[in-house]
C-alpha cells in the first residue's frame, strides 16, 4: 500500500509516521505545505491513500484538489469541529480528529483496506466547506448539564465550568466552586455539544474553558501547560500537536 501523510507540523507528521508503522504500513513521504504537494503530485504517481491535514501552514488543503485531479482515497486529518465536516461530498475514507487516537487510526485504515477502492477523482463541493471552515453553521450548544448528586439533580451552567476531564473511565465536569460531578457522557460525545469558542479539548484527557484560563507555561517537548483559576487536581498539559491549534484558538 502506497501512503503519503500531509500535515504542516513535522512533529504531528512523524507521530502519525510511526502510528502508521505499528500498522505495518510505510509511510515514507510527507509534504507539509499545499505548494510542495503540487510540486510533488505533478512529479509522482499518486498514492493509494492520503493522511491529509486541513489547515495547511500556507492555506487550505483543498487548494491541491482544485488544481490537480487527485486520483487517490483520503483520511483527513483535523482539529475542525465534527459537525463541520458533514459539508464533505467526496470519496474520503474517513476523518480523524485531532489529537489521534490509535484505534481511531487502526479502525480508519481497516475501512480503507475492506473498501479497497478504485482510484478516481475526488470531487469536494468547496464553496459550501469553505464558507462552513470560515462561518460555521450556527447551531444550538449546550447551556447546562443535570448530573445526579445522591437522589437529587443538580443544574450545572456551562459558563461555571472550568474543565471538563476524564479519569478511571468516567467523564467529571470542575466547576468554579471547586467542585467535581460525575458526567453520564464521553469525551468524544461531548465533542459535538460544548460551544467551540469557548471549549477546546487541548488533549484526549481534558477541554478546557477559556475564560477559566488562570496562566499558560512553556512545558517540556514543545507543549503548554494551563493553570485554571481553581482546578489543581492533576497538571494540564496541551498535547504536541495540539498546540498549534490551541494558540490559533486563544486569537
Amino acid at each position: 500500500m502506497n501512503v503519503i501523510i500531509i500535515e504542516d507540523e513535522k512533529p504531528s507528521a512523524r507521530r502519525l509516521q510511526r502510528m502508521l508503522k505499528i500498522l505495518n504500513i510505510e509511510a515514507e513521504t510527507m509534504l507539509h505545505s499545499v505548494e510542495e504537494s503540487l510540486a510533488w503530485f505533478k512529479e509522482n504517481e499518486h498514492p493509494d491513500l492520503i493522511l491529509l491535514d486541513i489547515q495547511l501552514s500556507d492555506g487550505l488543503s483543498f487548494e491541491i484538489f482544485e488544481a490537480i485531479d487527485i486520483k487517490s482515497a483520503v483520511i483527513f486529518t483535523t482539529a475542525y469541529d465534527a459537525y463541520a465536516l458533514q459539508a464533505f461530498k467526496l470519496n474520503s475514507i474517513d476523518y480523524l480528529l485531532k489529537p489521534i487516537d490509535d484505534e481511531d487510526l487502526k479502525t480508519a485504515v481497516e475501512k480503507f483496506k475492506v473498501r479497497a477502492p478504485k482510484k478516481q477523482s475526488v470531487t469536494l463541493d468547496f464553496n459550501d466547506i469553505k464558507k462552513l471552515l470560515v462561518n460555521p453553521i450556527e447551531r444550538a450548544y449546550k447551556k447546562r448539564f443535570s448530573v445526579k448528586v445522591g437522589q437529587h439533580l443538580k443544574l450545572i451552567n456551562v459558563e461555571d465550568i472550568e474543565c471538563i476531564y476524564s479519569e478511571n473511565k468516567g467523564t467529571y465536569v470542575y466547576t468554579n466552586e471547586g467542585r467535581n460531578y460525575l458526567l453520564d457522557l464521553t469525551l468524544d460525545q461531548l465533542e459535538n455539544e460544548l460551544e467551540p469558542h469557548i471549549f477546546f479539548r487541548i488533549s484526549r484527557k481534558f477541554y478546557i474553558n477559556i475564560n477559566s484560563i488562570k496562566d499558560m507555561v512553556s512545558y517540556t517537548n514543545s507543549r503548554l501547560q494551563i493553570k485554571l483559576n481553581s482546578y489543581n487536581e492533576q497538571q494540564i498539559i496541551v498535547a504536541r500537536e495540539r498546540v498549534k491549534d490551541f494558540k490559533n484558538w486563544l486569537e
